[in-house]
């Protein structure tokens, strides 16, 4: 299977890649985080660029594109760490009226990674929330969120994924069947790892601009062999995180070619530990200028870590994985 992008698909990177480094540079995220990480007029020109109607049909008022194509926008999503719940308003699209246009923020929960609510339920950006849709085995469920018994976290772990623990989660309306349920839940762990793409591919940037810039015993530290060791185990890593999500991507566009569950499971596993590795690396290339808030290495390593936690975490892809080879 060929991974090259297309003359199109470069053409969507880099508008995207262009808008966002212009509407969300680092400086802004201090900005964001004080409107408790939502901003409705972003929100606004994400729908109006058509991120959230991309695979829809043009006669649903969509561009007709593939998850090989939202892969390579959401890449770009999670470069410059904009905030929302975009993979759930992405995947409402043509399930719940307004999530395409983005006049409804639609959030989720993963109930299929915890099915017995053994552990904690907690929400995303619950305060901006139009809707709330609860992927269970069972089927797809469609709850109001005003309606829940819930607390905001005071200091969550990613600032601009701020959270609420929800008491008790109501059945709610169901909206789709366990089929749904299954498509959606790969679908958000395929775009969840191309959030961590770009996080592989951002922290290596900065590391790599820090490392040239950053002098000790009169010379760059990127020229020293430790430092160069470093980068060399992050740009592989890229490489990892970006092949297994294209090929998720691609997947789930022609199962034909693979299985999309094990595709997915790749995917989640791979580019969600590479991103938190990177992050780390991108740190430790830092020194202790990475933990301040003025430097972006920490945003990039606590979004990373909450990415990890949803549409399964790495010990469920790596026992789909184990089933699938056993």
């Amino acid at each position: 299977m060929d991974f090259r992008l297309s003359e199109d698909q470069v053409a969507l990177q880099s508008g995207i890649r262009s808008f966002c480094d212009g509407r969300v540079p680092f400086e802004m995220l201090a900005e964001l985080e004080q409107k408790r990480a939502f901003d409705r007029d972003l929100w606004n020109e994400l729908a109006e660029m058509g991120v959230f109607a991309l695979r829809l049909s043009e006669a649903d008022g969509g561009v007709e594109l593939g998850y090989a194509d939202a892969v390579i926008v959401f890449a770009e999503l999670g470069r410059r760490l904009v905030p929302g719940p975009l993979v759930w308003s992405h995947l409402a699209a043509g399930l719940v009226d307004g999530a395409a246009d983005g006049t409804k923020v639609v959030g989720g929960v993963d109930a299929i990674t915890d099915p017995t609510g053994s552990g904690p339920i907690v929400v995303e950006h619950l305060e901006h929330l139009d809707v709330l849709l609860v992927l269970r085995e069972d089927g797809v469920f469609r709850i109001d969120p005003k309606t829940l018994d819930a607390e905001a976290l005071p200091e969550p772990l990613d600032p601009l994924t701020p959270v609420h623990h929800v008491r008790e989660l109501p059945e709610g309306e169901r909206i789709g069947d366990a089929a749904l349920a299954a498509t959606l839940w790969q679908a958000g762990a395929v775009l969840t790892a191309a959030l961590c793409l770009g996080i592989c591919e951002a922290t290596l940037v900065e590391a790599n601009q820090y490392a040239l810039k950053r002098e000790q015993f009169g010379r760059p530290i990127a020229g020293f062999q430790a430092m160069k060791h470093l980068l060399a185990d992050m740009f592989v890593r890229q490489e990892v995180a970006r092949a297994s999500a294209y090929a998720a991507g691609a997947t789930l566009d022609h199962p034909e070619v693979g299985d999309p569950a094990r595709s997915a499971a790749t995917a989640k596993l791979l580019a969600g530990q590479n991103a938190v590795r990177n992050a780390r690396g991108c740190i430790q290339i830092y020194g202790g200028m990475g933990y301040t808030w003025e430097m972006p290495p920490h945003w990039y390593w606590k979004r990373a870590w909450v990415h990890g936690q949803v549409f399964g975490r790495a010990g469920d892809h790596e026992e789909t994985l184990a089933a699938a080879v056993g």
